[in-house]
């Protein structure tokens, strides 16, 4: 009967879902630079005596047994101190207190681990049975590395997240001039009412890579936490606007609309990002589509509100017909103070 118990809750844990981002992200702004938890890590790695630290749930109650009960506010030097005896220590959910140190883990040993030490595999094991954190600070390996669930991440040291992260923001630069250069090249091609749909695509393929990348960054950025303000600082500049752009130029080309074009550009990998011609699909377009701008992007820069631009677009098509309007030919839709504001607007933008 014990045996059957035993398999039945390994399946159990084999089974589980798989972690979602937001919980990853949490979990490392637990850990990140500057918090009393990563400054414990680092104190026990430097001392080279390892050390096994889990956040206490519902579940973990029957698998530890032995320690001493602690019931005392984390810091760091606690916690490197009560690190120098072997058995683990148990925090609460939130990292905030130290519950019991010295304490002998006893997870189902039937769990599968792939890892090789016993800390780590008492870690893994853990991690997946609880479904709750678990740091390991390796003495042999001098590698801290986080368990929950059925992920392992491996911390990595401050220096080396902001070495990646400048890195990366590098790149984001670069792109993000092309996409300017990109962004003025469309505005010229439109505004002279000459064929410009090569340049929406190769603009919405520089925008989205803006995006994709930036994900990486961000990830970087959770890690960093207080140290990775600058970087923040940085990426916001680098993001502004890209994606209002990239939604503008997809509203005036795309046939399929903006939510199905988007949702179809998003499952693009970046190989596939590099083909005009795959971005020319998702909106809807054949190879022989010769389409003109129908003037979002274009309108909303000049100052005229979506609604307004709304309507133009809707009676007059595209961008090169609302260039050519004239007074009469609005009056049927606008009030005379709002023509003549709209008319110098649109003259403003063939200026």
């Amino acid at each position: 009967m014990e045996e059957e118990k035993k398999e039945i809750q390994v399946r159990l844990v084999e089974g589980k879902k798989e972690v979602k981002k937001e919980e990853i992200t949490d979990i490392l702004k637990i850990i990140s630079p500057g918090t009393s938890i990563r400054s414990a890590v680092e104190g026990i790695q430097k001392a080279k005596t390892g050390g096994l630290i889990v956040a206490y749930n519902e579940f973990t109650e029957n698998i530890f047994e032995g320690g001493f009960k602690i019931n005392s506010r984390v810091t760091p030097q606690r916690l490197i101190e009560l690190s120098k005896m072997d058995g683990a220590i148990i925090l609460s959910k939130d990292l905030k207190k130290i519950l019991h140190a010295n304490v002998l883990l006893t997870p189902n040993n039937s769990i599968a681990s792939n890892e090789t030490g016993t800390r780590h595999k008492a870690a893994e094991r853990t991690a997946k049975q609880a479904e709750t954190v678990v740091i390991t600070v390796s003495q042999r390996r001098d590698e801290i590395a986080l368990f929950y669930k059925n992920i392992k991440y491996v911390i990595r040291s401050t220096s080396d997240i902001i070495r990646r992260a400048t890195e990366v923001l590098q790149i984001l630069e670069k792109h993000k001039e092309v996409f300017e250069k990109n962004k003025n090249e469309l505005d010229r091609e439109e505004l002279k009412k000459r064929p410009a749909l090569a340049k929406s695509l190769l603009l919405i393929q520089r925008g989205i890579m803006i995006i994709k990348i930036s994900e990486t960054l961000k990830g970087y950025i959770i890690e960093l936490g207080a140290e990775g303000t600058i970087v923040k600082s940085r990426l916001k500049e680098i993001l502004y606007r890209v994606e209002k752009e990239i939604d503008d130029v997809i509203r005036d080309y795309t046939r399929l609309g903006l939510s199905r074009s988007k949702k179809i550009l998003s499952v693009l990998s970046y190989d596939e990002l590099l083909e005009l011609e795959n971005i020319k699909q998702c909106l809807g377009l054949s190879e022989d589509s010769d389409i003109t701008s129908k003037g979002h992007r274009t309108l909303g820069r000049a100052g005229i509100s979506e609604k307004e631009a709304g309507t133009l677009i809707k009676n007059f098509k595209n961008l090169v017909a609302i260039l050519e309007l004239k007074k009469e030919d609005l009056i049927p839709f606008f009030e005379e103070e709002k023509i003549n504001e709209m008319l110098e607007k649109i003259s403003h933008l063939k200026e």
